[in-house]
């Protein structure tokens, strides 16, 4: 086998096809880093696949940053070219598409994969030794579709020695800053100027050279309580003022209290070396999964993740050969040209310096407008494929040009670029006398297309790839997603339990603890004190708890809880409401550093009335801890609790946009579809009313002149058939004139007036008779405006009345009136058995 990458052949320009010369590329040019760009379908991920696929064969491990989902394909290794290998992986509605089953759409694809690999002279050997080159799995970090990832591993201290490395450490630090900076909002931040970025650097700074590790709990808490007193030449009070850095530990206490965030603190750590080798020596190839992740979290992680394999690179002794492989698979957003995101920062360095210690970048793109070219100059290996556009071609021979110093044909670039052809590729290598053109291989691996989440665990089980949790407590995990058909997913990763306040039942006497007491311990000033009745019997506590019936009451003991509860009231005039719910919280045993999950601990709550308004007088008092004790912390707990409530408050409304009409929580279903459907009904017949108007007045118009037309016919037919008799007798009596021999040119004058005057009379009746035809055809016409009119608006509003939205309501911060917040005393009863004293709760919810 030899020691080169396998890329595909020559390209042949003028008849298309490739020439037959292999296309061999030597893996240590890589140390100089690599580009690879095309647009979409022009055979990047074939390219860049292939490049892993030769990677792997040669024994280098990698790390690959799949913001798509496109390079999950690595791990569809079918050496038999079985086509029920495929068939899991193929979309049956592109199959239904092409009119073909999923049978024969997975036997057409096994087909192909045999023709085309023969074709570029890959045999089954050679498919095997794939197989067995590396370990491949797919990490979801934020997710348990694949192998979780903890990034808290990424705030512990790193093992390096802070004196030596200071330097390295220190970069580390500011980009690990910029990251969780990023994750809550904080965009293209300033390390010299950002206080925030400044605050937390220091923090890292004083832990880490302490060789003490932070988590993101301990990093909230030492924000509110920095481990030292200045900053620069400023205490940090005066840089930074305690009420500025409660709002930026509030902020990250989000993150944390956040139950989508329990999955990033799960998994595989970002432990560099146990990513790119398994413990039995092979290499890795560990595919991190980041389509599932929202734009901030992708930056999140992507930071954490280039800073750990920076962290690692410098551990590692100089090389000259490649060790190991950084694979991003789209770097548009990450490599900016003037913005600067966290993780632009290691990127940079790294493309500078790791050449030296033996890792090789590389970094693909389909915007080539968008990335920093100077950054990209330190690359010696392009591979660029077809572009969409002119511009995107222009803007990367500009970045090309300037990376080469001069030394590029310009012209010639740009003609080789305008006649690329799918998987056609030109390989610009500074290592190489001049750039050659060549079409890809065949990949080796099956190009299913992107991955979704949910076939994650079935991709991992197909190689064998999980992790098994070392944590001991754990909490029944949540149902996985669907894998494809055929395919069980892997086991579910054990997730770490919600901290929550300890059970009071089985609890050691307080009897006994000197930190118990018949006096009350006394509350911060202006805190207020609540007295949770006694609402369960001594026998009921006892039951309710499991205790055993023979117990003895021995006494009752208050122990200290924080309490809260609010009045939310919504108000929108738009839709009626005024309306408003109490959400309350009880919380045992607060957390002392003041971080409170609310979500864990929402109760119903006795309204103030039915409080006790003092203890029992024979009872005794655990102690008052942090954070109860602690004015400050109760005063930014009742500020996290306000913004909690803000945050997880809201009424639905029912609406009708179209009729107007809403629906407040409190108007039952049937009364508002009554509504709906009278508006409905109302608006129908507006709408006639408004649409047959005219057309009624125009009816009424032609009415009018069919009466009068009408009339005039009449007065027509008449005087027709008067002028007709006296034309008959006018012509009578010529005949008579003629026979009695009197001839008599008057007499014929006056039967052609007569003749005239029927004429006319005649012509008069003949043209009503067609007005009044015409206005029978305008009534007609009219009349079908009119029906269609009813029709038009019967079909407008008949479903108008079903057309019904849901609208969520948030509340203002300032609807939200916190009525009950302080320290609430919980009663228990001391009951004494054989196996000693144990407590059970006097008060339920």
């Amino acid at each position: 086998m030899t020691d080169k990458f396998y890329l595909g052949k020559l390209h042949d320009p003028a008849s298309g096809k490739a020439a037959g010369q292999p296309v061999q590329y030597d893996p240590g040019d890589l140390t100089t880093h690599g580009v690879v760009v095309g647009m979409t379908g022009s055979g990047k991920t074939g390219l860049c696949i292939a490049l892993m696929e030769e990677a792997a064969l040669q024994g280098i491990p990698a790390i690959l940053i799949d913001p798509k989902g496109d390079l999950t394909n690595l791990l569809l290794h079918f050496p038999d070219l079985a086509p029920q290998d495929f068939q899991p992986w193929l979309d049956p509605e592109l199959a239904r598409r092409a009119g073909k089953s999923v049978e024969q759409a997975s036997t057409d694809a096994a087909l192909a994969w045999r023709n085309g690999l023969a074709e570029w002279g890959i045999d089954r050997e050679r498919m095997l030794a794939l197989k067995n080159a590396a370990q491949f799995a797919v990490y979801t970090p934020g997710s348990d579709a694949g192998i979780p990832v903890s990034v808290l591993s990424s705030l512990a201290a790193p093992g390096l020695d802070w004196a030596t490395n200071r330097e390295v450490l220190t970069e580390r630090i500011a980009s690990t800053v910029t990251a969780i900076l990023g994750l809550v909002g904080y965009e293209d931040v300033d390390p010299l100027r950002s206080r925030e970025h400044i605050l937390l650097a220091n923090i890292f700074q004083s832990a880490w050279s302490q060789g003490k590790s932070l988590d993101l709990t301990e990093l909230i808490l030492q924000i509110q309580t920095p481990p030292f007193e200045k900053l620069g030449a400023f205490p940090v009070d005066k840089f930074f003022p305690p009420r500025d850095r409660m709002e930026l530990a509030l902020q990250l206490n989000n993150i944390l209290a956040a139950p989508t965030f329990e999955l990033w603190r799960i998994g595989q750590p970002l432990d560099i070396p146990s990513l790119l080798y398994a413990p039995d020596g092979r290499p890795r190839h560990s595919v991190f999964y980041l389509a599932h992740l929202a734009d901030s979290e992708r930056m999140f992680f992507v930071t954490l993740l280039l800073s750990a394999v920076e962290t690692w690179m410098r551990t590692q002794a100089g090389a000259t050969s490649l060790r190991a492989l950084l694979y991003m698979d789209e770097i548009f957003g990450y490599l900016p040209p003037s913005r600067n995101p966290s993780s632009k920062q290691p990127l940079l360095r790294m493309l500078k310096q790791a050449r030296a210690f033996g890792l090789g970048l590389l970094l693909a793109t389909q915007n080539p407008v968008d990335v920093d070219y100077k950054a990209l100059s330190n690359a010696g290996t392009w591979f660029i494929g077809k572009l969409q556009t002119d511009q995107d071609k222009q803007r990367l021979l500009d970045g090309l040009e300037s990376a080469a110093s001069g030394t590029l044909n310009r012209a010639a670039l740009d003609r080789l670029i305008s006649g690329l052809g799918k998987r056609v590729f030109i390989m610009h290598n500074v290592h190489e006398k001049q750039p050659i053109l060549f079409q890809t291989r065949w990949a080796m691996n099956f190009l299913a297309g992107p991955m979704t989440r949910a076939q994650i665990p079935a991709l991992n089980k197909l190689v064998g790839a999980s992790f098994q949790s070392t944590v001991s407590s754990v909490q029944s995990p949540a149902e996985p997603p669907a894998a494809p058909e055929g395919f069980e997913p892997i086991p579910a990763v054990a997730a770490i339990p919600v901290e929550a306040a300890p059970p009071i039942v089985n609890r050691k006497s307080s009897i006994e603890n000197p930190q118990s007491s018949i006096t009350r311990p006394s509350a911060p000033a202006g805190i207020a004190e609540f007295f949770l009745p006694m609402n369960l019997s001594f026998v009921r506590a006892l039951t309710d708890a499991g205790q055993s019936g023979d117990a003895v009451q021995s006494g009752i003991l208050y122990r200290p809880a924080l309490i809260a509860s609010a009045q939310v009231r919504f108000l929108d005039r738009k839709y009626n409401l005024d309306t408003d719910m109490v959400k309350s919280a009880l919380v045992p045993e607060p957390d002392p550093r003041g971080v409170v999950r609310w979500d864990d601990f929402v109760t119903a709550l006795p309204e103030a009335g039915q409080m006790d308004p003092a203890p029992d007088p024979q009872a005794r008092f655990a102690a008052l801890d942090a954070p109860l004790s602690d004015a400050r912390l109760l005063a930014a707990l009742q500020h996290d609790f306000t913004d909690w409530i803000y945050r997880t408050s809201k009424v639905t409304i029912r609406a009708n946009q179209a009729l107007g009409i809403f629906a407040t929580p409190d108007v039952s279903q049937t009364e508002f579809m009554k509504a709906c459907t009278d508006a409905a009904v109302q608006a129908r017949e507006d709408e006639i009313a408004k649409a047959t108007a005219a057309i009624d007045r125009q009816i009424k118009t032609l009415q009018d002149k069919i009466s009068r037309e009408e009339r005039e016919l009449r007065m027509d037919e008449t005087e027709l058939s008067q002028r007709k008799g006296e034309e008959l007798a006018t012509h009578a009596e010529n005949v008579l004139g003629v026979f009695g021999g009197r001839k008599s040119t008057r007499r014929l004058s006056s039967s052609l007036t007569k003749r005239r005057m029927t004429e006319q009379a005649k012509e008069d009746v003949e043209e009503s008779i067609a007005a009044l035809n015409q206005y029978d055809a305008e009534m007609r016409q009219l009349e079908e405006s009119r029906q269609q009119a009813l029709d038009g608006a019967g079909a407008k509003w008949e479903n108008a009345a079903s057309d019904v939205t849901q609208v969520p309501l948030l509340p203002k911060k300032t609807d939200i009136y916190v009525q009950v917040f302080g320290v609430a005393w919980m009663p228990v009863y001391l009951a004494q058995s054989a196996g000693g004293t144990v407590e059970v709760p006097a008060f339920s919810a």
